[in-house]
């Protein structure tokens, strides 16, 4: 079975480019699904989300293209439903893979007029500026939302919940900012939820015990998770309460990207798509197995034009009805390069200041070729995508699945090549010596903007965990200076910074019950993955040491250059006095600084005299402290101290 859809008769006979989904109007709701090997498909109606207290069951017609197609007259707002599809003689009960709205634990789709969730001016309100709104001048903060308010010391009056992220004002009892202010006070310029659609693994009936999950088991593609709202039960509830916390961040000066996960479902057989069309939406071998390219038991088939369609139509319809700002994709090397390609098109039509990006790369066997695949090899072929840069990540703090090795900053020596690529936002560049780069042995980003720089993600240990594993002999104020120099060098490397939630006040995740760092929190307890704001006044120093670097970084084009040719012309290395040491300058550009840029970092524990270029510079970021206003000028020569770096600016003569 598998084979025949793979043919263009199959797609010339069945490919559906219309609206799928229960179509509403206050007069009538056409629900259209597209089950092509159906011989029978029946909709079922039903009063609420869960429970015996079924309406109606009617058989559907079959129409054009595969699809069958039932029309209800009169307002069905409210009313839940599901489909039972018959294919070689079996009966299965599917939610409509186009659902927009579910009911609790997602079992049941429901008829919705979503205007009647859209809060009060939401559909006023402006994508916030940033910068001249090009990749490169986003700042994101990955955040998960129980982890957000979930901790006491958020002291939130929605614990866990969407709608923390609307509350204004939360502080610790000394008056140091979280929530919301903090978001604001640190100067990100976009939120990534981690998964936010409806997922599988937390209970949503049971919400009075403690369940966590990072969400990475797809349910429910196109509506939100029931947990995060305050009434789960209520289909029309989590659309309002997740459009009101993108309402409240957009008016905050902050955009919101979602972390999506097409690759995978989390049952396989079961899903709700297989069972609509079993075998279509999943790549299988010759003998009906799953390839497992996402190490999650399948992988999804985006190379199918249906399969395809369904990734594009739900990515246009949550930037569009929730008026998100960014997508990042996981595991994004399982997803064929046109699909990447045609994601973004469709959403230049929305608003080309949307950001899209994601992993480059698989977890397993992949059922297509490589040279098909969304891979970081392939960026330049998915020109307007990015993908996270591995390369800087681990020359930075070291391999991130070999715990105990270092990187640069925590003093493994020959990473200056590594980390150079990833300066230049790891595109081709001629003053990098590709031979001594760890992973790449030329140029995979197109232009910086596809370089997504970071050293601390959900996924593995944090950077301070990884510190304190691979540098247990180093006292903790050697440390920090390790974690504030690996985040000068993402916040001044070219491309997308990328910080996780916490990071800036040296967020830990130790688990008791497994003696250690927890490097896989993905169902770990709420102690492990809660986010602890007494953290930030502890580490009061280190937050605002990314905060001023935050705002380095967004007053100088030289940190953000969108353009290669512009990288290679105006970014050049210097030679420095000693080894594990990098420095480069930004030369004047059109429609860049007037001024040079000046960027040292000395990872050797011991002080050392670097004779500067020529003229007077004025320095606002060193191992102290970072920000907008000059700390001192200096010429001739500085004396750059152990582990830290410099941020300088040419005077002009």
């Amino acid at each position: 079975m598998a084979n025949i859809f793979d043919t263009e008769e199959f797609n010339d006979q069945y490919y559906y480019g219309g609206q799928l989904g229960a179509i509403y109007t206050p007069e009538k709701t056409e629900f259209r699904v597209w089950a092509p090997t159906a011989s029978k498909v029946e909709l079922q109606v039903f009063r609420e989300g869960l429970g015996d207290n079924r309406l109606d069951k009617v058989d559907m017609q079959q129409a054009e293209k595969g699809t069958w197609v039932h029309i209800m007259e009169g307002d069905q707002s409210g009313i839940y439903y599901t489909y039972l599809v018959t294919v070689n003689d079996k009966t299965n009960e599917v939610v409509d893979p186009y659902a927009k709205a579910v009911g609790a634990n997602g079992l049941r789709g429901m008829v919705l007029d979503l205007k009647t969730t859209d809060p009060e001016g939401f559909r006023e309100t402006q994508r916030p500026e940033f910068g001249e709104c090009r990749p490169t001048d986003a700042v994101v903060y990955e955040t998960h939302v129980r982890d957000f308010s979930n901790h006491p010391s958020t002291r939130s009056n929605f614990p866990g919940k969407f709608l923390a992220f609307t509350e204004a004002g939360l502080s610790l009892k000394d008056g140091t900012k979280v929530g919301l202010d903090h978001l604001k006070e640190l100067g990100v310029t976009h939120v990534q939820l981690l998964p936010s659609y409806d997922y599988y693994t937390v209970d949503e009936t049971k919400l009075d015990k403690p369940q966590f999950n990072w969400g990475y088991d797809p349910l429910n593609y196109n509506a939100p998770e029931g947990s995060y709202s305050t009434d789960a039960y209520d289909g029309a509830v989590r659309i309002n309460e997740y459009k009101q916390m993108v309402k409240a961040l957009h008016e905050n000066g902050i955009r919101v990207i979602m972390d999506v996960v097409y690759n995978h479902t989390m049952f396989a057989e079961e899903s709700y798509l297989n069972m609509t069309v079993p075998h279509y939406y999943h790549r299988t071998r010759e003998d009906g197995t799953f390839y497992n390219g996402s190490a999650c038991s399948n992988e999804t088939a985006s190379d199918r034009p249906m399969c395809r369609k369904y990734i594009v139509d739900s990515v246009v319809y949550w930037a569009s009805e929730y008026m998100l700002d960014g997508f990042r994709f996981d595991l994004m090397g399982i997803h064929d390069i046109d699909t990447m390609n045609e994601i973004r098109r469709e959403l230049d039509k929305i608003d080309p200041t949307i950001i899209v990006y994601g992993e480059g790369w698989t977890g397993g066997e992949c059922g297509i070729p490589d040279e098909l695949r969304a891979l970081k090899c392939n960026a330049k072929q998915y020109p307007g995508v990015g993908a996270f840069s591995v390369d800087i990540r681990d020359g930075i703090k070291g391999h991130v699945f070999n715990l105990e090795e270092k990187g640069f900053v925590s003093g493994a020596p020959d990473f200056e090549e590594t980390v150079k690529f990833g300066l230049v936002g790891c595109i081709d560049d001629p003053d990098i010596d590709m031979t001594k780069v760890n992973y790449s042995k030329q140029g995979w980003a197109g232009h910086p903007s596809q370089a997504v720089n970071y050293v601390e993600a959900h996924d593995n240990l944090t950077i301070w965990d990884k510190l304190a594993t691979s540098n247990p002999e180093d006292d903790e104020e050697t440390r920090i200076k390790m974690d504030k120099l690996a985040a000068g060098m993402v916040f001044t490397a070219q491309g997308i910074p990328f910080i996780q939630f916490g990071q800036d006040f040296l967020r830990t995740k130790y688990n008791e019950e497994i003696g250690g760092f927890d490097e896989n929190s993905f169902r770990s307890p709420d102690k492990v993955n809660n986010i602890d704001w007494n953290r930030k006044a502890e580490y009061i120093d280190v937050f605002h040491y990314y905060q001023g670097l935050i705002a380095f970084r967004k007053a100088h084009k030289a940190l953000r250059i969108d353009d290669a040719k512009k990288v290679t012309e105006n970014m050049k290395f210097l030679d420095c006095p000693a080894k594990n040491m990098i420095a480069y300058t930004v030369k004047p550009f059109k429609g860049g600084e007037k001024n040079d840029v000046l960027v040292i970092y000395n990872a050797n524990p011991t002080v050392k005299l670097f004779t500067l270029p020529e003229g007077e510079w004025e320095i606002y970021v060193n191992g102290n402290q970072a920000g907008i206003l000059p700390i001192e000028t200096v010429s001739g020569s500085i004396v750059i101290d152990g582990i830290s770096m410099i941020a300088a600016v040419k005077k002009q003569a």
